[in-house]
């Protein structure tokens, strides 16, 4: 199986490599390409040459535009990268029968209400970020390529930048912190989401009938109050010195901090379709927030 990895410098990217590696030849690109191929998302005709030369069985799409704020006002680049690339990907995919994988996001939907997100709900975005994640969504599926996408949410890794590495800094640093209390979801490690990649690669190259859309996090939910709060407890209980101890962890309303772009309230997503096609059992968010701390 000959795959081929963009964005392999990304939290999900860097997991990619080890994960894919064991069930087939992976070759890996980030912006800067290699040997003459371009890993580049903005660059849509290096995309579609680098395709046709090297015609994968699989092409993993974990590069896009992250930049949530950025994203208002960049609504071109954002549109290019998380839309029209994976438009061109699934294009080019679809005439050699290549099996596309791309990641989505819990942004697609407009965070109303409190019950977990199905696969089948209509998507609503509250952001550009969330519009461009949703319109790669639909161009893939227009496509006819043969394609899985994840969505996912809170993604964090050990390395990269993300709220837990955030919080690291600032709960060894600060005596004391502000946190959003009201946006629920589940804190997901990018190491699950490419352990759950592979295996499901593995199955839906041999039974077409397993492609689709699905939801990928970890599982059970919090805010991230309750997750910077479980941050600061587990370094107590490792016997580190910390200077926002929870207690001095105050949960605040999202309008305390107000961003450009708006975030959902509720970006739970159910992964009962995920679990029951593919034969998983998903961990708790707690177990691994812990192994992620433990390893920095």
């Amino acid at each position: 199986m000959r795959i081929l990895l963009l964005g392999k410098n990304g939290q999900v990217g860097w997991e990619l490599q080890r994960a894919l590696a064991p069930i087939g030849h992976v070759i890996a690109l980030d912006r800067s390409g290699q040997g003459g191929l371009s890993g580049d998302l903005a660059d849509l005709d290096g995309l579609r040459f680098m395709l046709r030369e090297f015609k994968p069985t699989v092409i993993v799409n974990a590069a896009a535009y992250t930049a949530v704020d950025r994203a208002e006002e960049e609504c071109e680049m954002a549109s290019l990268i998380n839309a029209e690339a994976p438009r061109v990907l699934a294009e080019e995919a679809q005439t050699f029968d290549a099996l596309l994988v791309h990641y989505s996001s819990d942004y697609v939907f407009d965070g109303s209400g409190k019950a977990p997100w199905q696969e089948r709900d209509t998507p609503s975005p509250l952001n550009h970020y969330g519009a461009s994640k949703l319109a790669g969504e639909q161009a893939i599926q227009a496509s006819g390529c043969r394609y899985l996408i994840f969505r996912t949410s809170w993604v964090y890794s050990a390395r990269g930048k993300n709220f837990l590495a955030t919080m690291v800094n600032l709960i060894k640093t600060r005596e004391a912190l502000k946190v959003v209390c009201d946006q629920i979801g589940a804190p997901t490690g990018a190491d699950l989401i490419a352990d759950v990649t592979a295996h499901a690669i593995v199955r839906a190259r041999n039974n077409a009938s397993l492609e689709g859309l699905y939801h990928v996090v970890a599982a059970g939910e919090t805010n991230w109050h309750g997750y910077a709060t479980f941050i600061a407890e587990w370094f107590q209980r490792q016997g580190v010195d910390i200077q926002a101890t929870p207690e001095r962890i105050d949960p605040v309303p999202s309008n305390a901090w107000p961003t450009p772009a708006t975030r959902p309230l509720n970006s739970r997503l159910s992964t009962e379709k995920l679990e029951r096609v593919f034969g998983l059992a998903l961990p708790s968010w707690q177990q691994g927030v812990a192994r992620c701390l433990a390893e920095r």
